[in-house]
């Protein structure tokens, strides 16, 4: 490669950090087998509460509920309580890139 292609690229990749970051964050918080499975359950089924998702993926609730909040804490995920129950959904700005990941 050339010196110019080399210069083009190194200012690219700094350019970009933003987005590197941010998948960065994305990959690391998808590196779990469970929380993939988590992120699918919501994308197909839009909203779920944490007693469907531990009966599903065959957890007890407490840690599936750590997953969660670690989903919800970077913004993945967001919650809402509908009376007693407090149901789990991806996060808008993530739907698209989540299922184009997991397709």
């Amino acid at each position: 490669m050339d010196k110019d292609k080399i210069d083009y690229e190194k200012q690219r990749i700094i350019l970009k950090q933003d987005m590197f970051s941010e998948k960065e964050k994305l990959f690391s918080l998808l590196g779990s087998e469970v929380r993939l499975k988590i992120v699918y359950l919501l994308l197909k089924y839009e909203r779920l509460c944490v007693c469907d998702i531990s009966d599903i993926v065959g957890m007890k609730q407490s840690p599936v509920s750590q997953h969660l909040r670690k989903l919800k804490d970077a913004g993945i995920l967001f919650s809402k309580r509908e009376g007693l129950m407090i149901n789990y959904y991806i996060s808008s700005q993530y739907t698209q890139k989540l299922s184009s990941f997991l397709d």
